[in-house]
């Protein structure tokens, strides 16, 4: 599992669509006081509104890592990006990327990590080897967040639940599964880079035994509906022995993105498989409530979706970016 070194600068190279940033964005609004500044190519149009501080100036204030905050086109690195990473790299800093280029390929980038003393990190590889599920029962709490489909709102979910309970006086923990996760939090690792077997016994190593009364919120992956990606969900689901679930969705959509041919269930559906392939590790296991991605709705439309919802489920229903999740937090502790 993936150990970062913060503070961070945030690396955009040059990015012209804020959807393709969604990494850095990501970071600026989540771990605000672990981020520096931003830094850019002269050909970038998007900005995160962040201080800006070239790679020395940014690593002579002490920061730890330029994180690569942007998703260039098919995952690999751009080759003009290289002088500015190795920049970083001289001045001492590690680099941290989620693309699928691996750092270590490109020469020169190994050559300045020797010169400067960081590390190249890769947080959507890992050089772990987990061992296979245990279904052993661990000590402590755990809450996993899962959707109808993919990209949803399971990790925003997931980031407002822990602070939520930390506000409360609660113990607890946000366990990132996926790369923008690992660097929000500064730790965790990229389930869907797991070899299948061992998906499980990599979530169990996530959220290893802990104190009565500690709650682990786990990032969720994936769907069990997605026809592509329900592998991954279920061995989350199954290595993370969760105690309670929340339930994410998007109302917005009738089929899963991208697979028209694949309908979102019922949510009462969706509950009831998610509770009974739960149950293989937790029998226990139990849906606390519904996190709502309302984008798309307007306040008033939103405002009756969510009561009329809450009165058919008889669950809290929350949008994490509108109005909290404070419910979800109640129903946990309760």
């Amino acid at each position: 599992m993936h150990q970062l070194r913060k503070p961070y600068l945030l690396f955009l190279g040059d990015v012209a669509l804020k959807s393709d940033a969604k990494t850095a964005f990501g970071l600026r609004d989540w771990c605000r006081n672990d981020v520096l500044g931003e830094w850019s190519l002269p050909s970038a149009s998007v900005n995160l509104g962040l201080p800006r501080l070239a790679p020395a100036e940014a690593a002579a204030l002490g920061a730890g890592s330029l994180v690569i905050g942007v998703a260039a086109v098919g995952g690999a690195l751009p080759p003009h990006w290289l002088p500015t990473l190795e920049e970083a790299l001289s001045a001492g800093m590690d680099i941290v990327s989620g693309l699928h280029s691996r750092l270590a390929q490109f020469p020169s980038l190994v050559q300045a990590a020797q010169r400067g003393g960081g590390r190249l990190v890769d947080v959507r590889h890992s050089d772990t080897s987990f061992p296979a599920g245990t279904g052993r029962k661990r000590s402590g709490n755990r809450v996993l967040t899962v959707g109808t489909d993919c990209a949803l709102g399971k990790k925003y979910t997931a980031l407002a639940l822990t602070q939520a309970l930390q506000q409360r006086g609660a113990r607890a923990t946000f366990r990132a599964t996926g790369q923008t996760g690992v660097m929000i939090a500064g730790a965790g690792l990229a389930i869907d880079a797991v070899v299948s077997d061992f998906v499980a016994g990599a979530a169990e190593a996530l959220s290893p035994d802990n104190s009565p009364g500690h709650w682990d919120v786990i990032e969720g992956q994936g769907a069990l509906f997605h026809p592509a990606y329900a592998g991954v969900t279920l061995g989350l689901l199954h290595g993370s022995q969760p105690d309670a679930l929340v339930l994410c969705h998007d109302p917005a959509r009738s089929t899963i993105e991208g697979y028209p041919d694949f309908p979102i269930p019922a949510l009462r559906q969706a509950i009831d498989r998610y509770v009974e392939a739960g149950q293989l590790t937790n029998r226990a296991v139990r849906c606390v409530g519904i996190s709502i991605n309302s984008s798309s709705l307007s306040d008033e439309a939103w405002a009756a979706y969510a009561a009329t919802l809450s009165q058919q489920l008889q669950l809290p229903v929350c949008d994490p970016m509108r109005g909290g999740v404070d419910a979800l937090a109640d129903a946990l502790l309760a």
